[in-house]
């Protein structure tokens, strides 16, 4: 960004300096001087280097132009869910409803079954979630809706983020994943489905 200022400051410079040696000023000041051939001729010199600074400072504007916008048309194109580095996802579980006499051993319980709901939260983002949906019409009244979901998938390289208490009576579980892993189980998922299907 600092060159393309610069390039265009020199530009602009460059126009300003032709448009004050062409003014009536300057002609008045040429027609006093001796005409001599090697004044001319440094003239002509400067010119062209001038014009060359001119074309080559248009040909870098114009280069870095067109990576900018091909840098902006790249991060346009690739998904938002690709910039992330890890995905995350997070279970719950109540300590009073777990099945144990002890209460130690209910917040153990607990904590293992808001894992698993991590667990679970991380197979959804990774493959989807099946969802089976049905509907009974009669009379234009509504008999029944029902809805079945249905999750599938492996998981591994998860890493435990945090298991903390929440509230007096529940536990959170936080677990996180790496994209490269991610990107793995995906390849290894479809493998499977074509040799299942095949």
């Amino acid at each position: 960004m600092n060159k393309i200022l610069y390039l265009s400051t020199l530009l602009v410079t460059i126009i300003f300096y032709g448009c004050a040696t062409s003014g009536p000023g300057i002609n008045n000041i040429k027609a006093e001087l001796p005409n001599s051939p090697v004044s001319s001729e440094i003239k002509e010199d400067q010119i062209m280097e001038e014009d060359s600074t001119v074309a080559q400072i248009k040909e870098e504007v114009a280069e870095n132009n067109n990576q900018a916008e091909s840098e902006i048309t790249d991060d346009m194109i690739s998904p938002l869910i690709e910039k992330k580095e890890t995905i995350v996802a997070t279970g719950y579980a109540v300590v009073s409803v777990q099945n144990h006499d002890t209460a130690s051993q209910q917040r153990l319980l607990a904590i293992r079954a808001s894992k698993l709901e991590a667990y679970r939260s991380l197979v959804e983002q990774v493959y989807g979630q099946y969802l089976d949906a049905s509907t009974t019409i009669a009379d234009m009244v509504v008999m029944s809706d029902t809805f079945r979901s249905k999750v599938e998938g492996v998981i591994y390289g998860a890493r435990v983020v945090s298991i903390n208490p929440v509230g007096d009576d529940t536990y959170e579980t936080t677990l996180s994943l790496e994209m490269s892993v991610v990107k793995d189980l995906r390849k290894l998922y479809l493998q499977y489905l074509a040799r299942r299907n095949s």
